[in-house]
């Protein structure tokens, strides 16, 4: 444990998912005494994830918003993270999404040669080209793609945590919080700012439950095969490696179900499509949930409270958590220590009105 007394902090980090890793790792680069605060959650949307990136997404498959800046950013940055904590979890890896008609391979023949696309495509097939994937009309190969074993990553960044600053295993307490003229203390420590980096959570954090993070329920399998990937499947469901003989696949996306539970509905789902989307036999082997904070533009919040400017939050990452903590965490920390403002696309304040309403 770092000897650092619990008055001279200049962050407190409340959850270590995705988002609070982040932050912490940008902290610890500056030299910055911190204090985390995390009870490990086994069902953390961030542990469940399969940690994929990829700058061409969604179901028009459209460039990634600002992913010239994110991937060579988060490149770096995991790799940098590897280095300062001997763990090995980022995976660089292509990603193969069939075709599924003769239209859609033409269109994707005009695409690649548009700047947008051009440094994200690695080659287009008009002829099937993995085997254990049904891709009668060929696919689409894209580069800069690949997945983060998410849990060995927040696994290590926590040790790294507690082995050069403060960190406490337990469930965040707010009616423990003490705002003060110059912080904020929380059981004994003291610190310049609180940063909540609480996920979907942050529908019942008190000062920020007026912020309009929308949890979204998601469910994966994990399968065991003997199929051997070397590129990650994206149709309808993914299909990202998971250790040796596992796949995970996924995700559902439920707004409406958010139960602490697997259901059978989701598997039957998840099953039916990975059917229509590979050759190869599988036995699935567990089944995991998560909920994720999604907002109304999908893009991240970030910024202080209206009234409390101690009180910092960081959400909002929705399914893309893995491209956007890594560049975003840079952008609050210089924030916070005053370098730069905050784009006004990812500031908390544009929401502003609503706390004005909800205070009313």
């Amino acid at each position: 444990m770092a000897s650092i007394t619990t008055t001279d902090l200049d962050y407190i980090i409340v959850g270590q998912g995705l988002a609070g890793s982040a932050v912490a790792i940008q902290a610890i680069k500056r030299n910055k005494k911190i204090l985390v605060i995390d009870n490990l959650d086994e069902n953390s949307s961030s542990r469940i994830a399969a940690g994929l990136f990829n700058p061409i997404t969604g179901k028009k498959m459209t460039r990634t918003w600002l992913a010239d800046t994110l991937f060579p950013y988060l490149i770096d940055f995991y790799k940098f993270v590897e280095t300062q904590t001997r763990q090995r979890f980022f995976k660089p890896m292509s990603l193969y999404r069939p075709f599924l008609s003769i239209e859609e391979q033409n269109e994707w023949m005009a695409k690649s040669a548009e700047p947008l696309f051009l440094e994200y495509i690695e080659r287009i097939t008009n002829l099937p080209s993995v085997p254990a994937v049904v891709d009668d009309f060929g696919g689409l190969f894209l580069q800069k793609c690949g997945y983060l074993d998410t849990s060995t990553y927040i696994d290590a960044t926590r040790k790294w945590i507690q082995e050069t600053n403060l960190f406490l295993d337990d469930n965040f307490d707010q009616d423990q919080l003490n705002i003060q003229p110059q912080g904020v203390e929380y059981k004994g420590y003291h610190a310049k700012k609180i940063v909540f980096c609480q996920g979907a959570v942050a529908t019942t954090n008190k000062w920020f439950d007026w912020v309009p993070v929308r949890p979204l329920k998601g469910e994966t399998l994990k399968v065991k095969t003997d199929y051997q990937a070397s590129q990650i499947i994206n149709r309808g469901v993914y299909v990202v490696p998971s250790g040796e003989t596992e796949l995970r696949v996924g995700a559902t996306y439920n707004f409406n179900d958010l139960s602490p539970e697997i259901t059978d509905h989701a598997r039957m789902e998840l099953e039916g499509k990975l059917k229509e989307l590979v050759k190869f036999n599988y036995k699935v082997v567990s089944q995991e949930w998560g909920v994720r904070p999604t907002t109304p533009d999908r893009r991240p919040i970030m910024g202080a409270h209206p009234e409390h400017p101690a009180l910092i939050i960081f959400n909002g990452m929705g399914t893309k958590g893995v491209s956007l903590t890594p560049y975003f965490s840079e952008v609050l920390v210089r924030w916070m220590e005053k370098e730069i403002d905050l784009n006004k696309e990812v500031d908390v304040n544009r929401y502003k009105v609503l706390y004005s309403k909800f205070t009313k």
